[in-house]
């Protein structure tokens, strides 16, 4: 599922992003159960690899609903464990911005 998840989200139409988990888990057809957190899983592997091949994580490009428009807990404490983010709560927000322009400018 992870290659799906890329595909899709490098098709985007730039005015559809960032989508939300739910918009995610419904482009790809997933069914209950837990299609939420299979769509994090799969976006955890995709900022795995992205990490290993230096490339801006288009997971950045996948929001929650919930929150202010950005990505779960999740995508954070992942990022900060890849070394891609700062450690600080605070400055996480504006990192994200940052990685979000980066992903949408490498996926055209």
């Amino acid at each position: 599922m992870p290659a799906r998840l890329r595909q899709l989200l490098q098709i985007a139409p730039r005015d559809s992003l960032p989508m939300t988990y739910q918009q995610v888990a419904e482009a790809l057809g997933l069914q209950p159960p837990r299609t939420i957190q299979r769509v994090a899983q799969a976006l955890e592997t995709l900022m795995r690899e992205d990490a290993e091949q230096g490339r801006p994580f288009v997971a950045a490009l996948v929001v929650s609903r919930r929150g202010e428009g950005l990505p779960a807990q999740g995508f954070f404490d992942l990022a900060v464990e890849l070394g891609r983010f700062p450690a600080e709560p605070a400055r996480w927000e504006e990192t994200w911005r940052e990685a979000f322009d980066r992903a949408v400018v490498t996926k055209d």
